[in-house]
């Protein structure tokens, strides 16, 4: 770390090779923030946790050592996170609407995970939602959408 501050303040490195270094993978920035939305009420039940793995290896075409893998390393990026900009800017970037709107409802899954909904957990979904650029009509329509496949389920 001092190595790159110094390095950056004697002009040898450009800001862009340092933002490279610290740019966060498509993949750990979805699960950093499954793992904060199941963190959010303050307690990780071992269902959230199972979720948070069946979503992985299901939907972005890992295997379960990889999802296992990748949900610890997201839970130390969300633990050293200052905000959600860090994974959401990343995700707007790199996904297309339609994925936009498909990790929204991952994280409704992800909300419903033990059964109920916390408020903190539908309002860190609202203010990812927000920063995606996935409308409030559509997060509307995924959460009932959830809620309904939880309800019949």
């Amino acid at each position: 770390m001092f190595d790159t501050i110094k390095s950056m303040l004697s002009g040898k490195r450009e800001p862009a090779d340092i933002v490279a270094e610290r740019a966060v993978d498509k993949k750990l920035a979805v699960a950093a923030l499954m793992v904060h939305v199941i963190a959010a009420d303050g307690t990780v039940e071992a269902e959230e946790e199972a979720k948070l793995r069946k979503i992985l290896h299901d939907h972005y075409d890992l295997t379960a050592d990889q999802a296992n893998a990748l949900a610890e390393e997201a839970k130390a990026a969300d633990e050293q996170a200052v905000d959600l900009y860090t994974f959401t800017s990343v995700l707007k970037r790199d996904m297309d609407e339609d994925a936009r709107i498909l990790l929204v409802e991952d994280l409704w899954e992800m909300v419903y995970a033990d059964g109920e909904l916390h408020e903190f957990e539908d309002n860190v979904v609202w203010r990812v939602a927000e920063l995606l650029g996935v409308n409030a009509r559509h997060r509307m329509v995924l959460k009932q959408r959830v809620k309904g496949r939880i309800s019949d389920g």
